[in-house]
């Protein structure tokens, strides 16, 4: 494993880290609390010092497992990455889409009883790290949001203050890290072999302000793990249902398709370890997070923080 500072101002972590939606029980299909705990234990035996966690996941389930994993293993070096925004607590289930109840809260007092709650799950006294959790524009263009973290900093409940961006907005809010530099630490975004939209505007602002870059979805939903086709068919709460449609499966399939070069040059490695390492293979990031539901999944992942760089043709 391989550890890097995450920014100018981060905390120093793996550079592969554990996604934990999926453990939290929603979105993603059936999930075992025990297998899910044993993958968290695999992690920190493969050099994982980094978990990406959000309160939403699983209305809290996510933390609550981790928190376990914790109190039974020690923190030691571990950073807990967390998130607040995505409103469960008092959301009522008419604004229920697909993801649960919830609704976007971006007020100052509730993100501040957000991170409270959040602290209490996870058996700490400091979140070392709260993201604003994929908040529309407009919702990050007042100053409670922003209030929030500073006051939260001040009173010592978390060290580090973060933005997880929503999905292809990333030209739109590029200038927010000029913006808020003094109190933004990291940036959350959405990159991988087939979405690199961020390459071009958020990036290059990033290594500008230096501030630390955290790649989500670097496998798109397990779609570049290879093991996914056409005929693919995702039920019951698993989000894949409409993120991985019929045409956006073949739109995405496709694409792969067109890079089977870049397959073959590392073929020594799977295309689930050459997507992960393709994440933190631009200068401006430092932490893929694949989700791992198994001890299996999350070893494999992990494999790829060892890997060359992987670098695309022009």
């Amino acid at each position: 494993m391989q550890y890097t500072k995450l920014g100018e101002r981060g905390p120093k972590i793996s550079t592969i880290g554990f996604g934990a939606w999926a453990i939290g029980g929603m979105n993603w299909g059936p999930t075992d609390d025990t297998v899910s705990k044993k993958a968290l234990y695999a992690a920190l035996d493969a050099g994982v010092t980094f978990f990406d966690t959000a309160d939403v996941y699983g209305f809290g389930h996510s933390e609550d497992l981790i928190a376990e994993v914790v109190k039974e293993r020690g923190k030691g070096d571990l950073i807990i990455a967390t998130k607040a925004g995505n409103d469960f607590y008092y959301a009522g289930k008419e604004k229920d889409d697909g993801y649960g109840a919830i609704q976007q809260n971006y007020k100052k007092e509730y993100l501040i009883e957000a991170a409270e709650k959040s602290l209490k799950r996870l058996g700490v006294d400091t979140l070392d790290i709260l993201q604003l959790h994929s908040p529309d524009l407009e919702k990050l263009e007042g100053d409670e949001p922003w209030e929030a973290l500073s006051i939260l900093k001040e009173q010592g409940k978390i060290q580090h203050a973060g933005l997880s961006i929503q999905s292809f907005k990333e030209s739109e809010q590029a200038h927010l890290l000029e913006r808020h530099k003094d109190i933004l630490d990291c940036i959350q975004v959405r990159y991988n072999l087939l979405e690199r939209k961020a390459e071009k505007l958020l990036f290059p602002e990033a290594i500008k302000n230096g501030v630390g870059v955290i790649v989500r979805i670097p496998m798109l939903f397990g779609l570049l793990s290879g093991k996914f086709n056409r005929k693919s068919i995702f039920e019951g709460d698993d989000h894949r249902r409409f993120n991985l449609d019929t045409e956006k499966l073949e739109s995405y399939l496709s694409k792969m398709e067109s890079m089977t070069d870049v397959f073959e040059r590392y073929s020594d490695w799977s295309p689930a370890q050459i997507a992960l390492r393709f994440g933190i293979s631009h200068p401006a990031c430092h932490v893929s997070i694949p989700g791992g539901k198994t001890p299996e999944q999350v070893n494999e992942n992990c494999r790829a923080s060892d890997m060359p760089e992987v670098q695309l043709l022009k």
